[in-house]
């Protein structure tokens, strides 16, 4: 018993639903494409599972964040699949799959044979008993990784109103889920090991900037320890949180987020693996030609530096997703995969986005008192990394234009004093060319084809920085 495609996706997420619109776009025939997902629903944007999805009031929910609603595209509903010839078999796991032979074994015993695979299998969230600690299997201890998981989240969050919830990590979802559940009126602790929130991304000044902003929204936060064991009742309930400090939290609930693995292990000795993910090429293209690997899963090169990166956000999943779609389809028209690092979060009335690497010195400008700061990093003399909170539409594009530019960089007191106008400048300057110091002011932007456009490049980009910095000052949207 059997079936065959031309084109196999395996898995069901945010980079499954992008990949089959693109396919569509591309013109894919009918009957050539079968997405094979464990989930029991169409692709949707998981993003909102940490955001509008626990919210208390007007919640989100399916079908209003199906992929690919999330880039402002097509909402792909089942009935949208079904109009486009695409195979849906849902609530389906793979059990053993054999890339020499191009086939996939169910675990209800039917082999799906493929011309080409991509792998989308995502990562799955990392458990307490993988550190030694036993209770996730306790009635109001929560993970959040899926729709069902999202699901049994708000269930818990429902009936733990007034009460104490303990968020266990400090990354992402620790994060997120803290000001949902501020936001939903219950007391929250958040419990790391790390001196501070966010340690792989966050400075200690931006971290120290979120931190006093949700104390001030009432969350505790116990740094530099970890859970050690759960008190749990007849119930089958965690009533009390004990950490290896010797710390005892009353808890209604616990909800843990301590990073995620790669779900790789179906191709393990078939495959290239490299910083726990599918090796693959510019083309997202593995050491097999005939299967590709986006999202969380694949570890591609980074061309910007030079290096391979395994990346685990939303916005590297729907990209790679549609190049990997593209270098299928028209191989001969599609470049390599040129990514821009780019990492998002909204919590409370807050909205910070980065860009690139947060390599090298740091430096920060803004007002850390207000509501809008930010920071740039500079490694060999060149900038490769912004952070910005608190910004419109029009700064974050110009931090990603620079960022994606890789100025070179003289002075480093020089760029905190021009802050975000340096962005905004050299995000309009001219083409670019070799290195000209613009001002004595040590910040080297690059000279333009001529030098009358040197000169006037330079006035009209100092004016347009300046028009759209005080511009998007009194705008304040996005």
């Amino acid at each position: 018993m059997g079936r065959a495609f031309v084109y196999v996706i395996l898995g069901g997420g945010v980079a499954a639903g992008y990949a089959a619109l693109e396919f569509t776009k591309r013109g894919v025939p009918h009957g050539e494409l079968c997405i094979i997902s464990e989930e029991p629903v169409v692709p949707y944007e998981r993003p909102a599972l940490s955001k509008g999805f626990l919210l208390p009031e007007a919640p989100a929910r399916l079908p209003s964040f199906h992929t690919c609603v999330g880039a402002n595209e097509e909402r792909l509903t089942p009935k949208w699949y079904k109009e486009h010839g695409i195979e849906l078999v849902l609530g389906t796991q793979v059990k053993a799959a054999d890339v020499r032979r191009k086939t996939l074994l169910t675990a209800t015993g039917e082999t799906i044979s493929y011309k080409v695979l991509i792998i989308a299998t995502g990562a799955r969230a990392l458990k307490l008993e993988e550190f030694g600690v036993s209770g996730s299997d306790a009635e109001n201890v929560c993970y959040l990784r899926n729709l069902a998981d999202a699901t049994r989240l708000v269930s818990v969050m429902q009936s733990s109103t007034g009460g104490n919830a303990i968020v266990i990590g400090g990354g992402y979802i620790g994060m997120e889920c803290a000001a949902s559940l501020g936001i939903n009126k219950i007391n929250v602790t958040m419990v790391f090991p790390e001196a501070h929130c966010m340690a792989r991304l966050f400075t200690p000044k931006i971290a120290g900037y979120y931190e006093d902003f949700y104390q001030s929204k009432g969350v505790k936060f116990i740094k530099g320890t970890v859970l050690s064991s759960f008190d749990i009742n007849s119930e089958g309930k965690v009533t009390a949180v004990n950490l290896r400090d010797g710390t005892q939290l009353p808890a209604d609930m616990v909800v843990v987020g301590i990073g995620i693995r790669p779900n790789t292990s179906l191709f393990e000795g078939q495959l290239n693996l490299e910083k726990g993910g599918i090796k693959v090429n510019g083309r997202l293209q593995s050491s097999n030609s005939s299967v590709y690997a986006v999202g969380d899963v694949a570890t591609f090169p980074v061309k910007l530096f030079g290096e391979t990166r395994r990346l685990e956000h939303v916005d590297a999943a729907r990209k790679s997703a549609r190049h990997a779609v593209a270098a299928i389809m028209e191989p001969d028209k599609t470049d390599i995969f040129d990514y821009l690092p780019f990492f998002y979060s909204r919590v409370f009335t807050l909205s910070w986005q980065f860009y690139g690497d947060n390599a090298g010195e740091v430096v920060h400008f803004g007002d850390f008192s207000g509501n809008s700061f930010g920071a740039y990093w500079v490694s060999k003399g060149h900038l490769v990394g912004s952070f910005l909170e608190g910004g419109t539409k029009e700064e974050y594009e110009a931090m990603s234009k620079a960022t994606r530019l890789k100025p070179a960089i003289e002075d480093l007191a020089e760029l905190e004093r021009q802050g975000l106008g340096f962005a905004l400048a050299v995000s309009h300057k001219p083409l670019p060319a070799p290195p000209l110091d613009v001002s004595g002011s040590g910040v080297v932007l690059e000279r333009p084809i001529y030098a009358w456009h040197a000169t006037a490049g330079v006035i009209v980009a100092a004016s347009i920085a300046a028009f759209a910095y005080w511009y998007g000052r009194r705008r304040r949207r996005w």
